[in-house]
């Protein structure tokens, strides 16, 4: 069974920084071609914030591009998102996604608190 966990936020002041991890269990996680990071702030619609694809690199939503950054560690079945240069219209709960045979996984978000 795929289970997706993520952790690392919390409340920062604007300007500060944040690492959000997404922990994947029951996958071989460097076998996962695509690996998502999605917000959702409070009554507001889910929105892509990046992307890691094997082979073929790294996207990000025009809103974050220059200050997030993801990546991974295979060893330990891990994505991150570093968060720079926080402001608060970034506050929301951060969710990682994965697509693996037809199925989509979502952890249940991690919430990150920015204050001005």
């Amino acid at each position: 069974q795929v289970q997706l966990v993520e952790s690392g936020g919390g409340l920062v002041q604007a300007g500060g920084s944040l690492r959000l991890s997404c922990a994947a269990s029951g996958v071989i996680f460097s076998s996962v071609s695509q690996m998502d990071w999605y917000r959702q702030a409070p009554g507001k619609q889910r929105d892509f914030v990046a992307r890691l694809a094997r082979n073929l690199g790294t996207y990000y939503a025009n809103s974050v591009k220059g200050r997030f950054t993801v990546s991974t560690d295979d060893a330990k079945n891990t994505l991150y998102l570093q968060m720079n240069s926080l402001q608060p219209e970034d506050t929301a709960v951060y969710l990682c996604k994965m697509d693996l045979k037809g199925t989509t996984y979502w952890g249940q978000g991690t919430q990150v608190t920015v204050s001005s």
